[in-house]
């Protein structure tokens, strides 16, 4: 067992948890007042980050710990929840490459964060070229399929 603190929500206007349409969201991710101002010092010399944060809105109930059809349609395979990127997961832990706009003080505004308004960030690390897959990642046609309108 272990204990992880948020270090800052998310400000948007996504107020309920949808599937699709996430690409020219904008968020602010405001951090927690006792963070030192000088956390975010060189942010903005990085084009992309990586938010870690926690699916707030998931009911334990609603946890998957099986094989399920992705987004529950029956012409998707059943397949494992870590074979899928679903909110359900066991410890409700999302992660998502957004695009950054600008930081201001204790908030930094991002763009195609797919997280709802409240959402407690957990992390946030920089996108360098050198933790990006090496060779052509590859996924079945469900994913491309699932994922089509998620960032229009």
């Amino acid at each position: 067992m272990f204990t992880i603190n948020s270090i800052g929500a998310v400000s948007n206007e996504r107020k309920t948890p949808e599937d699709d349409f996430w690409g020219e969201v904008v968020s602010v991710i405001n951090l927690e007042k006792e963070w030192d101002i000088s956390c975010l010092d060189g942010i903005e010399s990085f084009s992309h980050l990586e938010i870690i944060y926690l699916f707030h809105l998931v009911s334990d109930e609603n946890i998957q710990y099986t094989s399920r059809h992705p987004r529950n349609n029956k012409e998707f395979p059943k397949v494992g929840i870590f074979a899928q990127r679903g909110k359900n997961r066991p410890n409700k832990i999302g992660a998502t490459i957004v695009e950054f706009i600008k930081k201001e003080e204790l908030s930094i505004m991002v763009k195609g964060f797919d997280a709802n308004d409240g959402t407690p960030i957990i992390d946030i690390k920089p996108v360098m070229k050198e933790f990006l897959p090496k060779r052509e990642t590859k996924q079945p046609s469900w994913a491309s399929e699932l994922m089509e309108n998620y960032w229009e």
